[in-house]
């Protein structure tokens, strides 16, 4: 009895926290075309495991009360072997059922991988395309058509197309933002390829933020390898590339200039902190700070604030256990942490 009581209460709290979530995450929640396409192919494949269950169920049901053996009563039931309109039911109705499912899938798969509009649209410079590399635990994301590059915050236009050209620098990876469309991974040895498009009412509705994961097990801080995503119109997201082309640190003060000093000595070697960084992609082991200061997330999962900035600093381990910055520069005094926090936080955007 005290087994059942377990297994009803554990029942419980699954279905309870089956309801837990945000919508910015969670892809129940489509906001794209890519996001609706995935949505019907569920509600589809769905209703019909919901039809096959309930067929099912009336036919046990209907079978243990037709033919319950009553009494004493010993009788063999009219045998239905060799039937051939059973067999041929039996096998033609799941035929049936795997069609009605293939033949969506299948089209969809096809047409949102389909990405040969980039580069035969009338004005391909147009297109924003983003070079997606996945590092451990961290995301690079380059504009191509904008000549720029990011980290850790996606900015995208709505209502329009965004290609995306998928790879990994270490180990395998899978790029996946819930509400706007499936995951896909990230290889070493090749580049995969879609498309994705957010819808400007939904994205309203989320607040123009969505949250993206790694959706591959590939280490220690798998779980902590997030990225935010900003849906934006054109107009903004316009502004916004130019903006990030143009910025550069503005130190006004002697501590920010001692902190840049700082960052030169130790983290100038990974880091860059110009959007238009040159250089290959071997050569660029650690996140682009252009624009850092803007940022709502330090690391891709620590609330933006002096205190967990200095936190990362002094011991990314215990943020981010794997991370390929610990113990790549020298330890720090408390009074150089201030100094480079300080000047970290001048990496902004010009207003």
């Amino acid at each position: 009895m005290g087994k059942w009581r377990l297994l009803s209460l554990l029942s419980f709290v699954i279905l309870f926290l089956s309801g837990c979530g945000e919508p910015f995450i969670s892809t129940l929640t489509p906001a794209g075309e890519v996001a609706d396409a995935q949505y019907e192919l569920m509600l589809l494949s769905t209703a019909i495991m919901v039809l096959v269950v309930v067929v099912v169920t009336v036919i046990f049901i209907y079978v243990i009360i037709r033919f319950r053996r009553k009494g004493r009563e010993s009788y063999l039931p009219r045998q239905v072997e060799g039937n051939h309109k059973l067999e041929i039911l039996w096998t033609v109705i799941p035929i049936l059922l795997l069609v009605i499912l293939a033949v969506p899938t299948v089209s969809y798969t096809f047409k949102l991988a389909d990405t040969r509009e980039m580069k035969s649209s009338k004005n391909p410079e147009d297109a924003v395309v983003v070079n997606v590399r996945a590092n451990l635990y961290w995301w690079e994301f380059e504009y191509k058509n904008q000549k720029i590059i990011t980290s850790q915050d996606l900015v995208v236009p709505t209502d329009e197309k965004v290609y995306f050209n998928l790879q990994a620098s270490d180990v395998k990876h899978s790029f996946w933002i819930p509400a706007v469309g499936g995951k896909l991974d990230t290889n070493t040895d090749g580049t995969n390829k879609f498309y994705l498009e957010f819808d400007s009412k939904r994205s309203k509705e989320a607040g123009n933020v969505f949250y993206g994961k790694c959706a591959e097990l590939c280490g220690p801080s798998h779980a902590l390898m997030d990225f935010k995503v900003k849906a934006v119109d054109r107009e903004s997201f316009d502004q916004w590339a130019k903006d990030l082309a143009n910025t550069k640190p503005e130190v006004t003060t002697a501590e920010a200039s001692a902190g840049e000093e700082i960052f030169k000595q130790n983290c100038l070697s990974c880091h860059a902190v110009d959007a238009g960084d040159k250089r290959p992609a071997e050569a660029r082991t650690a996140p682009n700070l252009a624009g850092f200061a803007d940022r709502e997330k330090i690391a891709g999962v620590l609330d933006h604030n002096e205190e967990n900035l200095k936190k990362w600093i002094e011991n990314p381990e215990s943020v981010k256990p794997g991370n390929k910055m610990t113990g790549t520069y020298k330890e720090l005094t408390p009074e150089q942490v201030d100094e480079l926090t300080q000047y970290l936080q001048t990496l902004k955007l010009k207003e």
